[in-house]
This record gives structure tokens, C-alpha cells and sequence, in this order.
């Protein structure tokens, strides 16, 4: 029941705000599995998320094809990546930098207009396909708030309705959570009843999420997102010591 109520709470998070793994991680940590298999059963089980949420996000995903396919390639290319990073090395560097990048995330969705009317003056300009890239190596390592760090430079990036990008963001983030959680099946410590009972919750929650999005007004729901983050971004701090 635990893990089913928090992949409903996880799918919604993660598909209104990118915030899937602060509810799913904890969640799985509380049933006692250790916290490498529970990064990885957690990666497994968020793929339902991404089912759910394009489910859920099929009006907004009309004629984002081609924008999704070639993102997805760079997803997949940083998820691997960062999954291998993940079976070879620590975790501590990571844990250091994470929560620094988390708030560059959070005021980037706070404070969008200016943010973007940077990004878009003539002149050189950081790549969105390497920031795509470098988000997915995150994800494939970590994950937490990689939804939201993606979030915020497709907000920056693109000028379009909110639950557009939001819908896009879902799917490109399930691509690059598949080939991590692929690898991870074939080689990792995962907890497949866990994984299942969360996936179940996430899928339930993530379908739900894409239709809440499209109703709540887009202001109130950036500045709930960047809080939860700046939140998260401290407590992870805290955690790194």
C-alpha cells in the first residue's frame, strides 16, 4: 500500500513538475531496500510515469514528433551514460554539485521572462542539445530533479504554452530513464516487487497529472515547482553534508 500510494504521488509530482523522486525515493528507501537498489528499482519504476504522462499529454504532444525524436536521441545517448557512471564510480561528487544545479533549475522557471529574454538576445548562446545531453547524464546517474532541470531550459528555450513543454519534457526525460533502467535490469540490484507496486501508483498518478496542468494557471504552478525545488536543492545539501 505504501508504495502503491507513493507512485500515485510520484506520478503526479513528476508529471505536473518533474519531481518524481522526491516522493518515489524516499518511498523506497522506507521499505527498507538499501540506496543503490533503490535508485535503481526507482529509475525501473518511473518508467510508468513517462507511459502515463504521454497518455495523459496526448493533446499537447500533437505535432511534436520530430522535436521529440530528436531530443530523445540525446536522452538516451546521456542516460546510458550516466548509468554507467553510476555501476563505476561514487556517488559523492554528484551529491555535492546536485543541489547548486537544482537552484539554477528553480530560478530559471521563477524568473522565465528575463531568463529567456537573455537567451534569445543575438549572440553566443549556451546549446539546449548539450544542456539536454548533460541533463540526461544526471538522470541515467541520479535522477532527482532531472525533470525539473530539464523543465526549466525547454521553458527558457522554447516560447510556448506551459503544458506543452511540460508534456514534452515527460517523454524526453522516459526516454533517457528507459535505457538506464534497461541496463540496470540486466546488471543492477533491482527490487522487482517494489518496482512494480511503485510503477502501478506512478502510472495511475502521472495520467492524472497532464490534465491538472492544463487547468492550473501557469505562474502559480512555475512558482510552486521552483519552491518544491529550492527545497529539495536544501535538503540534499544537508544530506551532502
Amino acid at each position: 500500500m505504501l508504495l502503491t500510494a507513493g507512485g500515485v504521488g510520484a506520478g503526479l509530482t513528476g508529471s505536473m513538475a518533474g519531481l518524481a523522486s522526491l516522493v518515489s525515493y524516499p518511498v523506497l528507501l522506507a521499505t527498507g531496500i538499501p540506496p543503490v537498489a533503490a535508485n535503481m528499482t526507482n529509475t525501473v519504476a518511473l518508467l510508468a510515469s513517462a507511459v502515463g504522462a504521454g497518455a495523459g499529454a496526448r493533446r499537447e504532444l500533437r505535432g511534436q514528433g520530430r522535436r521529440i525524436a530528436r531530443l530523445s536521441v540525446l536522452a538516451v545517448a546521456g542516460g546510458l551514460t550516466g548509468a554507467l557512471l553510476l555501476m563505476w564510480t561514487p556517488s559523492a561528487a554528484f551529491e555535492r554539485i546536485v543541489p547548486g544545479l537544482i537552484v539554477l533549475g528553480a530560478l530559471a522557471l521563477l524568473f522565465r521572462g528575463p531568463v529567456r529574454d537573455w537567451y534569445l538576445r543575438p549572440g553566443w548562446r549556451p546549446p539546449v542539445n548539450l544542456a539536454v545531453f548533460l541533463i540526461a547524464i544526471y538522470g541515467g546517474y541520479f535522477g532527482a530533479a532531472a525533470g525539473v532541470l530539464l523543465l526549466a531550459v525547454l521553458v527558457v528555450a522554447v516560447t510556448e504554452p506551459f503544458a506543452v513543454t511540460n508534456a514534452v519534457k515527460s517523454v524526453v526525460l522516459g526516454a533517457a530513464n528507459l535505457v538506464a533502467a534497461a541496463l540496470y535490469a540486466v546488471t543492477g540490484p533491482v527490487h522487482w516487487t517494489a518496482a512494480a507496486l511503485l510503477a502501478a501508483g506512478c502510472l495511475v498518478g502521472s495520467g492524472i497529472g497532464p490534465a491538472l496542468v492544463r487547468r492550473t494557471p501557469e505562474r502559480p504552478l512555475r512558482t510552486a515547482i521552483a519552491v518544491a525545488a529550492l527545497c529539495l536543492a536544501t535538503y540534499l545539501w544537508w544530506r551532502a553534508g
